[in-house]
């Protein structure tokens, strides 16, 4: 077994496309011991060095999905979700599902925790206390049948290859490898029975691929991959060289979804949210056109049902519901040491400070702070004059503020020459 092993990496790591016998030897054997971990994150390093084609990508995705078994169908209402790539500030999957399901549709939303930067859903919903993360896959069914919306963990039955070689590559640095992350998350997504998913792909400093070009190869994987599968998918390519929305941080993140929930908020998060859940209710035809799903979804903003659905989805799933959760009392506002024009926010330092506030995790399993976070207060391409307000930080931890507000102004530039603001979808 051990010298098979050898020669699938070698093959891999000498660039060869492996076949589909080889590919479902190397994830039955790591599912039953007879290949060893540091086999597995061997063959990990030389798909992250060499890549993989399509057709090898397609295969070992279907070998992660069946691993394990699929959320039944309980109803005839169409079944949808998005799946976005991460970002700092990025919590549209709190206002999407709810608002979804608003529209006849069930989305049963399979999320995961914070990696690196990327605040991870669950960990804000959990700043909820009571709200469960863990519902069996017959609590799902029940409530997609009851609210038609779910956001839980994946279930130890739903693509359990995944798991294990996802915590390999954690600890081995080949996270970034496309064709992992595209069987990885499509596996899980597949395992959802859905009839339409929309990937949000994101690029910048706030978010996994740090450029567009990667960002597109990624994308385009992931829906080649999807579609070979049979699952019909499309792609959003969003911007992520600043955080999304104004608010970074569990508790202050749920807040600012809320106010999108009442009809305000931050207009690229709303701009964001309404795109993907447009993409996804023509996809299933509840609506002719992105422009008439858009219209009826602002109406379901303003008169209140999203928000009722959201709070229902809370409740349903233990939490015990607040408008506003509590953040940490000492607020304090970094400013500005010139004047001129904000032209780069970097999203990783951004990030690195609410991870140091304890908001984010250094090590597996560590416990988060819920109440910390930040505020932005400029946008680039805005202007600011010399002592203008930058970042909003909240931290209990007093001893952090001086070594936070230095951290804070050198991640966002100011310069003498004028910049354009950010376009937030860019195809």
């Amino acid at each position: 077994m051990q010298l098979l092993a050898t020669e699938v990496i070698a093959r891999k790591r000498d660039g060869h496309e492996l076949s589909s016998a080889e590919i479902q030897w190397m994830i039955s054997g790591m599912l039953d011991g007879s290949v060893r971990d540091y086999q597995v994150s061997a063959w990990a390093m030389a798909v992250l060095c060499r890549g993989m084609t399509e057709t090898e990508t397609a295969t070992l995705t279907r070998c992660m999905l069946q691993s394990g078994s699929s959320l039944k169908r309980m109803s005839d209402r169409p079944r949808v979700d998005k799946h976005s790539t991460g970002g700092l500030g990025d919590k549209v999957s709190l206002i999407l599902a709810p608002l979804l399901a608003c529209f006849d549709v069930d989305v049963p939303m399979l999320s995961g925790r914070g990696l690196g930067i990327t605040g991870g859903t669950l960990d804000k919903l959990e700043a909820f206390p009571g709200y469960r993360c863990d519902l069996t896959e017959q609590e799902i069914e029940t409530q997609l049948a009851s609210i038609g919306c779910v956001i839980t963990g994946t279930t130890p039955n739903i693509a359990p290859a995944d798991k294990q070689l996802y915590a390999l590559r954690d600890v081995t640095g080949t996270v970034p490898s496309p064709p992992l992350i595209t069987s990885s998350i499509l596996s899980k997504k597949l395992a959802e029975s859905l009839d339409a998913l929309v990937l949000d792909v994101k690029f910048g400093s706030g978010g996994f691929m740090k450029t567009l070009p990667k960002a597109r190869e990624l994308a385009e994987l992931m829906t080649s991959t999807a579609r070979e599968l049979g699952l019909n998918a499309s792609v959003v390519l969003s911007d992520m060289n600043q955080p999304l929305g104004r608010m970074v941080g569990n508790a202050c993140e749920v807040n600012e979804c809320w106010d999108v929930l009442q009809d305000a908020g931050p207009e690229d998060l709303r701009e964001l949210t309404l795109k993907l859940c447009g993409e996804l209710l023509v996809a299933v035809e509840r609506f002719p056109s992105l422009d008439s799903a858009i219209a009826e979804m602002k109406l379901c903003l303003a008169d209140g049902r999203a928000a009722r659905r959201y709070q229902q989805l809370i409740e349903c799933q233990g939490g015990r519901f607040a408008e506003h959760l509590p953040i940490a009392k000492r607020h304090v506002v970094t400013h500005t040491e010139a004047a001129g024009w904000i032209v780069r926010i970097d999203g990783e330092k951004l990030g690195q400070a609410v991870i140091r506030m304890g908001g984010g995790r250094m090590e597996k399993g560590q416990q988060l702070n819920h109440a910390v976070g930040l505020e932005m207060l400029v946008r680039v391409g805005d202007e600011v004059d010399f002592d203008a307000p930058l970042v909003n930080l909240f931290c209990d931890d007093a001893s952090l503020l001086e070594d936070l507000e230095q951290q804070m102004r050198s991640a966002i530039t100011v310069s003498e020459e004028q910049v354009e603001p950010l376009r937030l979808i860019v195809d």
